[in-house]
């Protein structure tokens, strides 16, 4: 069943558990997802990116079919558009249904953001739609956003945006990355910060994005089929469980799911190189992918046996 952000997050708040928020482009990711959920009777949330409408041959009809499959579905499913880089584009994803945009002003100046912000807050909020805005930059690089520079989110500043703008959560730069960085460690966390900004927000929902952690395995794992992908770190999953209960309700959590599906697929065509029916790799492909999406629930967001009470 569909359900708000609203609801949803009010109930992570009240229980003191994240939802994850996985990007899916296809059929095959949409039903990994989904069935993940259901395997973990735990409520999720999926998104659409700009990467995966540009993947998609009919990016509205793909919407209208994640709609209907979240409605069919038995477990609680939140919908939400990822990372919307202009108000144009939020408006258009309004029309086509989507009930939560995320407006990504992050690359503005703070005021030109928060103008922006408050617009489209106006806009969404007469037609019934939830908005998530940004303040902060995260470094790196994934689907189709990027940037080089890691500026932290300042508590006082994150209270004044909201209050200013009206959004409904508010993604944080506290130390994670777009897609991760070059690096052999983890990312440093900043929890101080995070319940700094907590404190001069409370009660109100928080997001964190770039938040897979790209642990070694996973790297090993994908290059002992062939691959050639270069050490890259994000904050640990350790790190990213302790928000539980810091105020943050939404993981954005895609590119270890992208390593293991990725992985499954090399590993089944080098070891099944009579196949040729691409039902065969694509599906240990969703299979490796839906099982990494239920790690998460069960061992990080702390969302797993949420989904019937609310």
């Amino acid at each position: 069943m569909l359900i708000t952000p609203k609801e949803l997050f009010a109930h992570c708040l009240s229980e003191g558990y994240m939802a994850g928020a996985f990007n899916v482009f296809n059929l095959d990711s949409l039903f990994a997802v989904l069935e993940a959920a259901k395997r973990e009777n735990s409520p999720v949330i999926v998104q659409l990116s700009g990467g995966s409408k540009k993947y998609s041959a009919d990016p509205c009809f793909l919407t209208e079919t994640i709609i209907s499959a979240a409605g069919r579905c038995e477990i609680p499913v939140m919908f939400q558009h990822d990372h919307c880089m202009s108000l144009a584009e939020c408006r258009r994803m309004i029309s086509w249904g989507i009930p939560s945009v995320m407006y990504d002003g992050s690359h503005l100046s703070l005021e030109e953001n928060k103008a922006n912000t408050a617009e489209l807050v106006e806009y969404a909020h007469s037609k019934g739609v939830w908005v998530e805005a940004e303040i902060g930059r995260l470094p790196g690089f994934e689907d189709e956003v990027f940037s080089d520079e890691n500026l932290f989110t300042d508590p006082e500043t994150a209270a004044a945006f909201v209050a200013a703008t009206g959004c409904d959560s508010l993604a944080v730069a506290v130390g994670t990355s777009h897609g991760g960085i070059l690096s052999d460690t983890s990312l440093p966390f900043q929890r101080e910060r995070l319940k700094a900004i907590q404190k001069a927000l409370p009660a109100y929902p928080l997001v964190l994005h770039g938040g897979a952690s790209l642990d070694k395995v996973l790297i090993d794992g994908v290059n002992a089929q062939g691959a050639a992908v270069p050490y890259m770190r994000n904050v640990s999953e350790p790190d990213i469980a302790s928000c539980k209960g810091l105020g943050v309700v939404k993981v954005n959590m895609d590119v270890d799911n992208f390593m293991v599906f990725t992985t499954a697929v090399r590993k089944s065509i080098t070891q099944q190189p009579d196949k040729y029916d691409p039902r065969i790799y694509l599906g240990q492909g969703w299979e490796a992918f839906g099982a990494q999406v239920r790690h998460k629930m069960r061992n990080v967001l702390g969302s797993s046996g949420r989904a019937d009470s609310i």
